[in-house]
């Protein structure tokens, strides 16, 4: 190893984190955990056993296929946001709907707790945005390989002066005249 490079000498927690923070950025990661963590409380708690010394209280409801359902489909519209992101405004306002059923349905949205975490988790899905890339001060960087060599040429503000709809040629149509300028079928 040369001390010129400083990739390889770099801890793996270093890398690991930051390939983590660069996945994140690319997709809607608060939306889809906040989804995650409101469908688990709503599919939990019907089926959850409280114990308190030698009593078990148990909360089986009629509501717990339903609930199953809703939380179920709640992890995965998160899952969803995370690995499929393009279909993020899809899976927030399912989200949101879902969190609004799940109010009669599953024991009042896992009592409030899953219903307002499945409730954020859907509207920052759906107010989420990719972000830009590039710079904001010369969209049309002179190193960007995309740059065709006219571009290159030209200063920023004449990059797009030719790309107005073509002007046509002056003088006369003979197709016009022919017809005395009316179209065949009239």
């Amino acid at each position: 190893m040369s001390p010129e490079s400083t990739g390889q000498n770099e801890h793996y927690l270093h890398v690991a984190r930051r390939r983590f923070r660069a996945w994140r950025g690319d997709r809607p990661f608060w939306a889809g955990l906040f989804t995650i963590l409101g469908g688990a409380p709503i599919a939990y708690f019907p089926y959850a056993d409280l114990h308190l010394g030698n009593m078990t209280l148990t909360m089986s409801t009629t509501a717990g296929a339903g609930s199953l359902i809703i939380g179920v489909l709640l992890i995965t519209l998160g899952l969803t946001m995370w690995f499929h992101h393009i279909v993020r405004v899809f899976a927030g306002v399912a989200a949101i709907l879902l969190a609004l059923i799940s109010i009669p349905v599953a024991n009042i949205g896992g009592f409030v707790i899953g219903f307002v975490f499945a409730l954020i988790g859907g509207a920052l899905s759906v107010s989420w945005a990719p972000g830009e890339t590039g710079s904001d001060e010369d969209p049309l960087d002179e190193q960007d390989p995309r740059r065709t060599s006219l571009e290159k040429d030209l200063p920023y503000e004449d990059a797009l002066h030719g790309a107005a709809v073509p002007q046509q040629a002056a003088g006369p149509d003979p197709a016009a005249d022919a017809d005395a300028g009316r179209h065949r079928a009239g």
